[in-house]
């Protein structure tokens, strides 16, 4: 399914909190959690290198930068690349009608398992987002794999 223009906007949000990531040394992966209005509620950037804490994953730190919300319905999630089980499980748990995608080449997340349980799920298909990544695994293979949790 194609993005709309609104979409590839609030990619850009996601984008530059990923940027902002790698300069600090991290992973570059970015989001932004968008209010059923079209507002940034709340963005964030992967910092678990930066913060020492598995758990903070860019979904994460979009939630939890948006702070608490009557109800998440019409809500979109936006994030530079597909989201892992973790973040997956956030989406479905609170209620987040819609995903949208940067790239999913590089990690498949699931998007999958998302849209089989109701959540409108959007592929970008990025090229900047597939370069950034492409990019650090190269550069980061280590950091990669323990990042989607997989032996080096």
């Amino acid at each position: 399914m194609p993005g709309t223009e609104d979409d590839r906007t609030w990619l850009g949000v996601a984008l530059e909190e990923a940027r902002a990531g790698r300069a600090e040394g991290g992973v570059p992966i970015g989001a932004a959690l968008i209010g059923p209005g079209g507002e940034v509620l709340g963005r964030g950037r992967n910092r678990r290198v930066q913060d020492g804490d598995p758990s903070a994953h860019g979904e994460t730190a979009a939630f939890r930068d948006a702070g608490r919300q009557r109800s998440y319905a019409g809500t979109t999630m936006v994030t530079t690349l597909a989201p892992c089980w973790y973040c997956s499980g956030l989406v479905r748990q609170f209620g987040i009608s819609r995903v949208v995608v940067g790239e999913k080449r590089t990690f498949s997340g699931g998007q999958d398992w998302l849209a089989e349980n109701g959540v409108e799920v959007v592929v970008l298909d990025d090229e900047e987002c597939v370069r950034m990544m492409t990019e650090f695994i190269a550069a980061e293979p280590a950091l990669w794999n323990e990042d989607i949790g997989e032996d080096a």
